[in-house]
């Protein structure tokens, strides 16, 4: 028992980024920790999302390396790929990640529960073994209570015989590799997994109910990737949605809204994410749900209920994995570190893996500019010096948005080759404060992409704040 008579200091349900993080960190500050995942360790971004992706994306490459090979002089056999062997080596890497999870909550000394939690009121926990014959249960109590249980991937269209769609998390253990596949949505989860089975060899096909892809995106970021896929052959059906989907022999045929008929070996959906909510017993503790269900929490990730308290994607906050990470320990440090720490999600910088990929940070163009600036865009698109020899038809694109009366630069985007690395350089000077005039100071690195980060010194283009918002 604690000191104040329950059986933990913390309870965290959910096992991903954040509720490991907070589970370790506070049992390392002396709190009697336990926590609970009726899954694997590691959660969305180790099991069924940014790792398994990224790897994913990286043998996605190789077709062309493989091409561009030629112009620097190298003469490259048949190339074949074999997707079993890609899926199998995913697989062994994913649970030597998930056993490296459990053993750091293990040697901090967390109390693991491989089982289903919910709760039965505001510090008592159901405890359910649903693989086992009884479905058997027991109940703990807890002084607080975290819950960390992330989202999935909706399959809400709305449209008969969405069942025969998969999602993201099927597309990570599919047995045979899809020849030819169909994606609805316009977001990164979308485009990535269209980059990475186009690469691989497979006809791709991606609808979108919006003009844009990418939308809240800087818009020379999308309307550069969009240009881009086009050019490689992956298809485009923007303003439209499904009708119906159905099985069709070994295939699946969607209809779209216009009535043409796509047919194809799968048809995935990417069209957004839920919060896990349903089933955990929040209600009964009184927690409160925002309209889209996710759990409503002040700045220091506390809910309605005074000791229960959320991170991660189950907030709707910002989605990303490091996020969760953060407020994972913001959290510990406020309950068990005496430093009260309320999560900064400012200047946060994300990548999107599409080939090129995209890094970005900072405020779009349009939304400075809703925001009330008057900025100047610094703006750069070249040719990547490896493609003057590879021959191939790619460009690159930079931009700097800065605001006119400051300097201050408020949004870095960039598209092309090792953008997510650049741009999280770029985040730690932005998170300073740096001006333009201190990114010009800057020497340059040379011959590198980053390098047009500081030698953009053309005449900005420039933006007025919107009237409405600048009275």
């Amino acid at each position: 028992m604690t000191k104040h008579g329950f059986d933990f200091d913390l309870f965290v349900i959910g096992g991903g980024s954040g509720g490991v993080r907070a589970a370790r960190i506070s049992a390392q500050m002396g709190a009697r920790v336990a926590i609970a995942e009726q899954d694997r360790f590691g959660g969305t971004c180790v099991i069924r999302g940014c790792i398994p992706k990224k790897l994913l994306v990286y043998a996605s490459a190789f077709a062309e390396e493989f091409e561009d090979a030629a112009g620097f002089g190298w003469t490259v056999g048949e190339s074949v790929f074999d997707w079993p062997t890609l899926i199998a080596n995913k697989d062994t890497e994913i649970a030597r990640l998930e056993k490296i999870y459990h053993k750091v909550l293990a040697d901090a000394g967390v109390e693991i529960f491989p089982v289903r939690a919910s709760l039965k009121d505001a510090h008592t926990i159901y405890l359910t073994n649903e693989g086992s014959l009884a479905n058997e249960s027991k109940t703990v109590t807890a002084e607080t209570i975290l819950i960390a249980t992330g989202g999935r991937p909706s399959r809400d269209t709305g449209v008969p015989g969405a069942e025969c769609c998969i999602t993201s998390d099927q597309a990570f253990h599919l047995e045979k590799f899809p020849e030819d596949i169909v994606i609805a949505g316009g977001g990164y989860i979308a485009l990535e997994f269209a980059h990475i089975f186009h690469g691989l060899g497979a006809k791709v096909s991606v609808i979108h109910r919006g003009p844009k892809i990418l939308r809240g995106f800087d818009t020379d970021l999308s309307d550069s990737l969009q240009v881009s896929m086009e050019n490689k052959g992956i298809r485009l059906i923007l303003n439209q949605t499904f009708a119906s989907c159905e099985v069709w022999g070994s295939k699946v045929r969607a209809v779209t809204r216009s009535g043409e008929a796509l047919l194809a070996d799968q048809v995935m959906l990417a069209i957004g994410r839920h919060p896990n909510t349903k089933g955990l017993g929040l209600e009964q503790a009184g927690v409160k749900l925002s309209p889209r269900g996710h759990i409503e929490v002040d700045a220091y990730s506390r809910s309605s209920v005074a000791n229960i308290y959320a991170v991660g994607d189950i907030t709707g906050r910002k989605e990303l994995t490091p996020i969760a990470i953060h407020e994972a320990m913001c959290f510990a440090k406020t309950l068990y570190g005496g430093t009260p720490a309320s999560p900064d999600h400012e200047l946060v910088a994300t990548a999107v893996f599409t080939r090129p990929e995209i890094g970005t940070v900072g405020l779009s163009e349009q939304e400075a500019v809703e925001a009330g600036h008057d900025i100047e865009i610094y703006k750069s698109s070249f040719r990547p010096l490896k493609h003057t020899l590879s021959g191939r038809d790619e460009r690159a694109m930079m931009k700097l948005v800065v605001d006119a009366k400051t300097g201050t630069v408020l949004g870095c985007h960039i598209f092309g080759p090792d953008a997510g690395e650049m741009v999280q350089l770029a985040a730690i000077s932005m998170k300073m404060g740096a001006t333009k005039a201190q990114f010009d100071a800057t020497v340059a690195v040379h011959p590198t992409m980053a390098e047009e980060l500081v030698t953009m010194h053309a005449k900005p283009v420039l933006r007025a704040a919107t009237k409405a918002q600048r009275y």
